[in-house]
């Protein structure tokens, strides 16, 4: 018999034993059904013995099972009280969510059911380039975006989990030509300038995803403009200079725009969870797991057959149409 066991397994067990159904205890706790049965297979051949009768209509715990349930339920206990004791004592989490409404908020939502005792304050800043500043600063801990679009001397200092391929999307106003439509192909933007952060130092790595999906697309940067915060001013400049903004799916709604996905292909943004190389904090670790359950129960890492994603390919190789007018375009919330 193995002489240490993994808590996580000891978990699985205990949420299989106490609900005798497999696919509500893996619901519970937030992982796939096979991946608890996974682990319930792994825990018997540890312990070298069968810890549940399955059949076809019920599950039930055998006599090794019913031993066991009460043993591996005090060492559960005893882990979380070490996990409260330290938590106690660390410093509270800041993660950047960018703008409020969107997948980093969900993923901060659940990293906080999962660890309830840990303070995970939220930020918001504008674009990951200026965030990743922040993080190698010290200023910040953790923040979301297109990772592979940092500059090299950024991304080195950084860690980074995939979290999901974002499906893009363009904020229009709301009596633009093409805003009766309910999804937008790629090719109908053919002439239009589409605002991607150009020149604004924060959004770098946006400016650059769009750099990659408008070449060869005849679809211009909207050049630099100043940042519109908050849903008034988006309100105020988009009809003012009616400039449509690349955006993503789960974008919250804006006054006077439309939010419509781009087809044809799908765009995806690589969305990931970003931190400082060799940071130790119990709030990454939750992070982590939440941002793992919530990608295995909502297909986030499942790609659309057909889509595209940027490449690897330096910007030096990228061209885009490009535009050196002065009029302002439109600048939206936290990014865009």
């Amino acid at each position: 018999m193995a002489r240490d066991i993994d808590p996580r397994l000891l978990r699985g067990f205990v949420a299989a034993a106490e609900d005798l159904h497999f696919t509500r205890a893996a619901a519970r706790l937030y992982v796939a059904q096979q991946a608890l049965s996974r682990d319930i297979r792994r825990l018997e051949r540890e312990l070298g013995a069968e810890l549940f009768v399955r059949t076809t209509r019920r599950v039930t715990l055998t006599a090794e099972g019913e031993r066991l349930l009460p043993y591996a339920r005090r060492v559960l206990a005893a882990q979380d009280a070490l996990l409260a004791a330290r938590a106690a004592g660390e410093r509270p989490l800041l993660v950047d969510l960018n703008t409020e409404g969107m997948v980093s908020g969900s993923v901060l939502a659940r990293a906080r059911e999962l660890a309830p005792r840990l303070e995970l304050m939220a930020r918001f800043e504008s674009g990951l380039t200026r965030a990743a500043g922040e993080i190698l600063a010290g200023r910040l801990d953790a923040s979301f975006g297109y990772a592979d679009g940092l500059a090299p001397a950024l991304r080195s200092g950084l860690d980074h989990q995939l979290v999901r391929y974002e499906p893009l999307a363009v904020l229009l106003p709301y009596d633009h030509p093409l805003a009766d439509r309910a999804e937008i192909p790629l090719d109908a933007l053919a002439g239009e300038r589409v605002y991607a952060g150009a020149g604004n130092p924060g959004t770098l790595e946006w400016t650059d995803l769009a750099r990659r999906l408008f070449a060869g697309r005849s679809i211009a940067l909207a050049p630099p403009a100043p940042m519109a915060v908050g849903a008034e001013e988006f309100r105020r400049v988009m009809a003012k200079h009616r400039t449509p903004v690349l955006a993503v799916v789960d974008f919250p709604e804006m006054p006077g725009a439309v939010l419509r996905p781009l087809v044809g292909p799908v765009p995806l943004s690589p969305l990931s969870l970003v931190w400082r190389k060799g940071l130790k904090h119990p709030g990454i670790d939750a992070l982590r797991a939440a941002a793992d359950a919530l990608a295995a129960r909502e297909g986030w890492l499942e790609r659309i057959p057909g889509s595209w994603l940027p490449d690897a390919a330096p910007l030096s190789a990228l061209r885009c149409p490009t535009t050196r007018e002065t009029e302002p375009g439109v600048a939206g919330q936290a990014g865009l």
